[in-house]
């Protein structure tokens, strides 16, 4: 992942270009991640409640209460997005190899990505950068985008299950494929995000730190509320790991088509905090495995 940021900055000239293939890098990626889940797995929790009641209802109460207090409309969609982006889908991966319930956190990662597809066309219709135009226009303009990434691969992954069994063991046996995606969705992403800050004028630079910065403190943040949840549940680490570890890349495209742009540094900042905060639990987990 830091080799793919690095080339995305670098490159940034030319691989910001191909931003118009992120949507259905993205869309391929859920879909592939989708056919390795079971449906008869997913099992509504306790836990799965209190993690989307955060998402949905912190992170407006964040938005509304930086606006109250008159900091920057940038700022605040930021810290806003810092929450609200659903969970990864890799978030089920990591968080298995540090000893959660694969069920649990895939069906949470399920949930928050459909929540998200659901509620973000009527918080952006108020927030976003169209609220100009008429409610059910602005409304449709981002639940348009939203099926394409998230409901329309879920529904094709049921579909193909139930009609095409051989067509989905096959992909379900090819998951090293959503990496791959994933890796040429975070390239382009951080070579259009690259180029949309180097054409920001120099007093905007503050304002990119304060995001960046930002993004770091709700990440530990959440990371650690999260565990304490989790920790009341049962799971510690299926807490931590579903509401820390965020889908950036979605949240990146939404903030560059629905909200102020420059707010995407702050999901943009986020991939390295949570990674580097991933890198360290990881190590963590090996001492202890060793000791």
């Amino acid at each position: 992942m830091p080799v793919a940021m690095v080339i995305g900055i670098v490159l940034h000239k030319w691989v910001g270009e191909l931003q118009f293939l992120s949507p259905w890098l993205i869309a391929a990626m859920l879909f592939i991640t989708f056919t390795k889940v079971k449906m008869k797995e997913l099992r509504l929790q306790k836990i799965h409640a209190g993690q989307l009641a955060f998402q949905l209802f912190v992170s407006v109460a964040l938005y509304l209460l930086l606006n109250a207090l008159g900091v920057n409309e940038v700022i605040s969609q930021g810290v806003m997005l810092c929450v609200f982006m659903p969970a990864a889908m890799a978030s089920v991966v990591i968080g298995s190899m540090l000893g959660a319930n694969a069920g649990t956190m895939t069906t949470f990662t399920l949930l928050s990505n459909m929540a998200v597809a659901v509620t973000a066309p009527v918080l952006f219709s108020f927030v976003g950068t169209n609220t100009e135009l008429p409610f059910l226009t602005s409304f449709w303009m981002v639940l348009r985008r939203l099926l394409l990434l998230v409901v329309t691969p879920f529904a094709l992954a049921v579909l193909m299950e139930k009609f095409a069994p051989k067509a989905y063991d096959y992909v379900h046996r090819h998951q090293q494929w959503s990496f791959y995606l994933w890796v040429a969705s975070l390239v382009i992403l951080m070579g259009s995000t690259t180029n949309f800050i180097l054409a920001q004028p120099s007093d905007a630079i503050l304002t990119e730190v304060i995001l960046a910065l930002s993004a770091g403190v709700i990440c530990v943040a959440q990371f650690r509320l999260g565990r304490l949840w989790g920790i009341k549940c049962g799971d510690p680490v299926a807490g931590g790991q579903s509401l820390g570890q965020k889908n950036t890349l979605l949240a990146i495209l939404l903030a560059q088509s629905y909200l102020n742009p420059l707010s995407s540094v702050a999901p943009a900042a986020y991939i390295v905090w949570q990674n580097l905060f991933n890198s360290w639990q990881l190590s963590r987990y090996k001492d202890n495995k060793k000791e």
